[in-house]
């Protein structure tokens, strides 16, 4: 109060009074925007993380249009015992390139048949060309030396899971996928 009139005196806060609010912050439109463009980010990483599905397991398919291009002979099988204990089966074959176009992959269908009348095992893998057989068999993927039309290359499929059940045949062999350039 002031000492002269008895009425209350209005003092500066100064950097202490409360602001009056005005319209701080950022506007609408911006918000809005920033919201658009954060979706376009998302849907753009959607669109490139699709991939073809993937196969439902044991689903034989059909055989690739240029698989007849493609004979695969002179299959034989073997295994080997790793110091760990585990198992790995292979089938060796030729494959001949008899078309007209480079083969840049391959990726073939393994049935495991059975004795027991069920659906045989079936695995789907991509077929490695035998790239050296001193000191050890060492494969590389067809993508490294592609096949030209007249090629014949020796090719290696391995496995380390063969059902108990197998009849230990030769298991078949289809060609389901050739990508070609």
């Amino acid at each position: 109060m002031s000492e002269l009139d008895g009425k209350p005196e209005k003092r500066d806060a100064g950097m202490f009074a409360a602001k009056e609010h005005e319209g701080s912050g950022m506007p609408l439109k911006a918000w809005g925007v920033a919201g658009l463009a954060m979706l376009a980010v998302f849907a753009a990483f959607a669109l490139m993380g699709r991939r073809k599905p993937a196969p439902i397991p044991n689903t034989i398919l059909p055989l690739s249009p240029y698989a007849s291009s493609l004979p695969l002979s002179q299959l034989a099988m073997s295994e080997s015992t790793s110091l760990a204990g585990g198992k790995s089966t292979f089938v060796d074959g030729h494959i001949q390139n008899t078309g007209s176009q480079t083969v840049t992959g391959v990726t073939v269908q393994v049935l495991f048949r059975n004795d027991e009348q069920m659906p045989p095992q079936v695995e789907t893998v991509a077929l490695s060309l035998i790239r050296t057989r001193e000191p050890y068999i060492d494969t590389q993927p067809v993508s490294v030396a592609p096949l030209k039309p007249g090629d014949d290359r020796e090719f290696r499929l391995i496995f380390e899971s063969i059902p108990t059940n197998w009849n230990m045949q030769m298991p078949e062999v289809h060609v389901v996928g050739v990508e070609s350039k």
